[in-house]
């Protein structure tokens, strides 16, 4: 077995395509609307979804808003330079939630994003 992807819902496909793909250098690997469903889904990662786990961004026409919830918690990434890559993310208009530093109760070095939905990203440094 292998995971394949996980599903975010967003508000704005576009404006999520932007973040997940300017701003965290993802790439676009396919879109497809569905119009007797009325929603589109696009995903998006670091490389082929045959090797790769990816997100599956869902957009459905007719909703505005979602509410978080408690239960979902973060998406991870690792990265070779978290301060550099902290620095970026703010450069290309992203919201740095937690800066760099080692988590609490540990040494690994971590920090936080938050996508346009308000979702948890966290990078652990490599």
């Amino acid at each position: 077995m292998r995971l394949l992807h996980t599903m975010l819902r967003v508000t704005d496909l576009e404006r999520s395509i932007a973040f997940y793909c300017g701003v965290l250098n993802m790439c676009l690997l396919r879109q497809q609307d569905f119009p007797e469903g009325r929603f589109t889904l696009a995903f998006v990662g670091y490389g082929a979804e045959a090797e790769h786990s990816v997100i599956e961004l869902t957009h459905n026409w007719d909703v505005a808003e979602y509410q978080m919830g408690t239960a979902f918690g973060h998406l991870a990434i690792e990265t070779d330079d978290i301060v550099m890559t902290c620095d970026a993310v703010r450069a290309k208009g992203g919201v740095v939630v937690r800066e760099p530093g080692p988590m609490k109760h540990g040494s690994t070095v971590i920090a936080f994003v938050e996508d346009p939905d308000g979702y948890k990203i966290e990078f652990i440094q490599k």
